[in-house]
C-alpha cells in the first residue's frame, strides 16, 4: 500500500516527470537517499513502470491520426495472437488496445496525409490476418491527454 509520502512523491513526479530524485526529495522535505529508495521501491512494485518522451507527431509531418476498430474472425485458432503480433510490426500503428465486447481491438494509426493513410490501410492494415470487420474513425482533435491520478 502507498503511504502519504509515496503519494506525495508520485503527485510531484506525475506533474513534472523530469524531476530528479534530489528535486523530488527537496519538494517532499526528505533526504535524496530516502527519495531514491522510495522511487526504487515504487518501480520494483510495478507502480511506476517507466518514463518517456512525448512526441508531437504532427511536428514530424504526421498530420493525420485514425483509430481503427477491428473485430476478428475468432473461429480461426489463435486469431487474436496472430493478429496482434503482425499489427505490432506496422510502424505507423502507435497504439494497440484490446476490448471485451463486439469490437476486439483498436489500432491508432498515424500518417502524413490522406494518401499516405490510404497506402498504409491498403497495403499493411487490410493484409493483417483474421479481420472480420473494420471501422475507421478519423481523429479530429485531442481534447485531453495524460490524465494524472488524484493522489
Amino acid at each position: 500500500m502507498l503511504d502519504d509520502l509515496d503519494r506525495r512523491i508520485l503527485r510531484y513526479w506525475q506533474a513534472e516527470p523530469s524531476l530528479s530524485p534530489g528535486e523530488l526529495a527537496e519538494r517532499c522535505n526528505i533526504t535524496s537517499g530516502k527519495a531514491a529508495r522510495r522511487i526504487a521501491r515504487l518501480q520494483d512494485q510495478g507502480i511506476v513502470q517507466g518514463s518517456g518522451v512525448v512526441i508531437d507527431w504532427a511536428a514530424l509531418g504526421y498530420a493525420l491520426e485514425v483509430s481503427l476498430r477491428v473485430t476478428l474472425d475468432k473461429t480461426q485458432a489463435n486469431a487474436f495472437d496472430i493478429f496482434m503480433a503482425e499489427a505490432r510490426q506496422v510502424p505507423e500503428v502507435i497504439e494497440l488496445q484490446t476490448f471485451l465486447g463486439r469490437v476486439d481491438l483498436r489500432l491508432s494509426i498515424i500518417a502524413r496525409d490522406m494518401g499516405h493513410y490510404q497506402q498504409i490501410y491498403r497495403s499493411r492494415i487490410l493484409t493483417l490476418p483474421h479481420i472480420a470487420e473494420i471501422e475507421a474513425l478519423m481523429h479530429v482533435a485531442r481534447i485531453k491527454t495524460q490524465e494524472g491520478l488524484p493522489l
